[in-house]
């Protein structure tokens, strides 16, 4: 196996971990080798494409594209120390078009003297907008770089497409819980560069509750760690004992991963409605709760359970259209923390009642046809003749009016012709 380099940065190359006393515990424990970087097993084992391209300095463009904490920078990192490019790190928050002009040129010129190419880190490419994230295109395209991207968005939404076309998506999944204990065993013992000198002995209890408030993320999760073992008393025997209530005491709250804006907003959200489609009302309370303790508008969700009432239920239940709209009020009454309880009743209601959404298809359909067929004229013995040249037309000739007949029914037909015998409003059996 190809042996990690260490390199003399410049101005712009990529920098090593910090290894300094003064650096926080991610920095100080993020990986210098595959064998070390976990949770990605997909993507880094030795017989994927991506280590190997790695390994063997045959990188082409790249997007790495997962949530926070998941090991897109230490990717990068290791990109660095394998690869004999030179590697150039870039942040799009705080750089701009004249910065990478700038860094393109050293490119160029680099190229042109020794042959040696250049790979560029751009960490939350998303944050340039479409034109910036033009600037990139020719010189990705001519070879002068090799882009890697990282991003915490959706690259359909976020990264243009010429560019997207042009590079590699590799996707990283949130750390899983077993992931995340490994990490966290190896900064509890490793005496180095973790907190294997501080001595701490956590409870099986709090070291889970340190696993869930990583939710996926390493970062976080080591965040939390090093506050919790620092603030710990240090006992008679020297260790630092951590427990459960010791824990909850330091970290108070854990925040949800969750982005009002982003795609997480958009997920969770149709979980929570799908959940309710399923008639599973113990999936939609979860997806509930995830989105109150992630500070979700209330309002936002009690319009969704309006819609929901409509569009899923229908005439299955008419009533629930009027649950729905009495929640969406009583939100608009009450307001948080109370209006959650509000948000459970009609959850549940809507999730237990049953489901029909004719109606919603129906008017799919119905609009299908008028789309396709245009203005098509309404029927004459449907029309009023408000005026006598209208009644010499034929206006409102032959209609039958439906109380007249003592079962207040009409076999009439209300549709344009060309449309006689169409149904839109296909029910079902309701019981």
């Amino acid at each position: 196996m190809t042996r990690a380099r260490d390199q003399a940065p410049d101005l712009f190359t990529a920098q090593q971990p910090v290894r300094t006393a003064e650096a926080p515990l991610a920095e100080r424990m993020r990986p210098r080798a595959f064998e070390d970087f976990v949770g990605q097993e997909d993507i880094t084992a030795t017989d994927r494409p991506l280590r190997r391209a790695i390994e063997t300095d045959q990188l082409s463009s790249v997007i790495f594209w997962g949530p926070p904490g998941s090991g897109k920078t230490t990717l990068a990192h290791l990109i660095a120390r394998y690869t004999k490019a030179q590697f150039v790190s870039f942040s799009a928050v705080t750089g701009g078009v004249p910065e990478l002009r700038t860094i393109i040129k050293a490119a160029e010129h680099r190229w042109s003297i020794n042959g040696q190419r250049t790979i560029l880190f751009v960490d939350e490419i998303h944050r340039f907008n479409k034109a910036q994230q033009d600037a990139f295109l020719p010189h990705v395209e001519r070879g002068t770089i090799i882009l890697v991207g990282a991003t915490t968005e959706n690259p359909s939404f976020e990264i243009i497409s010429p560019l997207l076309s042009r590079s590699i998506l590799v996707v990283l999944k949130p750390l899983s819980d077993e992931a995340l204990g490994r990490i966290l065993d190896r900064a509890l013992k490793d005496s180095e560069m973790g907190l294997g000198q501080l001595r701490a002995a956590v409870s099986s209890q709090a070291r889970q509750r340190l696993v869930a408030c990583g939710n996926g993320d390493a970062r976080a999760m080591l965040t939390a760690l090093e506050f919790v073992v620092r603030q710990a008393p240090i006992g008679a025997d020297g260790t630092r004992a951590i427990d459960a209530e010791m824990l909850e005491a330091a970290l108070n709250a854990k925040a949800l991963r969750y982005d009002k804006s982003g795609e997480e907003h958009y997920n969770t959200i149709s979980a929570y409605i799908k959940s309710l489609r399923d008639s599973d009302a113990d999936g939609a309370l979860y997806w509930l709760a995830r989105m109150l303790e992630a500070g979700e508008d209330p309002v936002f969700i009690a319009r969704r359970m309006v819609i929901f009432a409509s569009e899923d239920i229908g005439n299955a239940d008419p009533l629930a259209l009027g649950v729905a709209v009495s929640v969406a009020q009583a939100v608009q009454l009450v307001g948080l923390p109370e209006a959650q309880i509000n948000l459970a009743h009609g959850t549940t209601y809507l999730a237990s009642r049953p489901k029909d959404n004719a109606s919603y298809i129906g008017l799919l359909e119905a609009r299908k046809d008028a789309q396709a067929l245009g203005n098509l004229g309404v029927p004459l013995h449907l029309r009023n003749a408000v005026t006598s040249v209208m009644k010499d037309l034929g206006y409102g000739n032959d209609y039958r009016y439906v109380h007249d007949d003592p079962q207040a029914r009409t076999a009439q037909t209300h549709l344009p012709s060309v449309l006689k015998g169409r149904r839109y409003y296909r029910p079902k059996p309701f019981s």
